[in-house]
């Protein structure tokens, strides 16, 4: 596994792939990896020659300067869970070379950023979509891989990657859930003993909207139905709770006709946890 630190390294190390004629595929991390970004791996390899996974937590996609500060990371623990995964390239860039001095330009969906968990977290889509676009530069890869749980940023980078006209495959892939339903997260790690028993709840409202969701429900029976199961959780705080499309995020009302797309965002002690489900009816 070659471990690149520039831009410029990864760069030669997928042109050597391009002149075996091998199909390439991309990871995008923040680190401090998990068994689903193992997942992602796994998936990316399914589908091409090479794997390149990169490890930066980057700094546009926080709000709260102290959020980024405190996102946890261990690198040495990341490279051996690469490794063991069978990665080809890690590539571990300093800010300046994915922000470089003087730097100016955004790229952004302008709806799909800015509604839903976008309005939750300001500029938060922004952030995300200004680096993918850039490491989706970097590697040009054939395939990139992402989770399902950030259902939102999925389709968000779907959306860029048609808009652009990246010749890239966007695959989603199915979250990764600990053994009590909990979706897989790096924040985990900075739960409480009691949040995280509590966290739970998540994954148990979901659970119950689904079951629902084919009973002839209407999404406003989804929503309160998910609203009442966090509110019996009293150390969740539900910040967020759409219910839209599958592929477009558009408003949906009534009966439940289509596939619909339930993503919350629930706090607990200050931490702010995601999880989504698709239905249909």
């Amino acid at each position: 596994m070659k471990i690149c630190r520039t831009v410029a390294e990864c760069r030669a190390a997928v042109a050597t792939f391009r002149r075996s004629g091998e199909t390439v595929g991309l990871v995008p991390t923040m680190g401090f990896l998990h068994d689903g970004h193992i997942s992602l791996v796994a998936a990316a390899k399914t589908h091409t020659d090479r794997v390149v996974v990169t490890i930066f937590v980057n700094p546009t996609q926080f709000g709260d300067a102290a959020d980024l500060d405190a996102y946890p990371r261990d690198e040495t623990r990341d490279l051996d869970m690469l490794s063991a995964a069978g990665v080809d390239v890690v590539l571990i860039p300093d800010v300046s070379d994915v922000y470089p001095n003087g730097d100016e330009t955004i790229v952004e969906t302008t709806r799909m950023a800015n509604m839903l968990h976008g309005l939750v977290r300001p500029g938060h889509f922004r952030g995300v979509t200004t680096v993918v676009a850039r490491l989706f530069n970097f590697v040009q890869p054939d395939v990139a891989c992402f989770g399902e749980k950030d259902y939102q940023q999925l389709q968000v980078i779907k959306r860029m990657a048609r808009d652009l006209a990246f010749p890239i495959d966007i695959r989603g892939v199915p979250t990764v859930r600990e053994a009590d339903g909990l979706a897989m997260s790096s924040r985990n790690v900075r739960l409480s003993a009691q949040d995280r028993m509590a966290a739970v709840v998540l994954s148990q409202s979901l659970d119950a909207a689904e079951q629902q969701a084919g009973a002839g429900s209407t999404i406003e029976d989804l929503r309160a139905l998910i609203q009442t199961t966090i509110a019996s959780e009293p150390r969740a705080t539900l910040r967020g709770l759409d219910i839209v499309g599958a592929t477009d995020l558009s408003d949906l009302s009534g009966a439940l006709i289509t596939p619909a797309a339930i993503m919350i965002s629930v706090e607990f002690g200050g931490i702010l946890l995601i999880d989504q489900r698709v239905v249909t009816p």
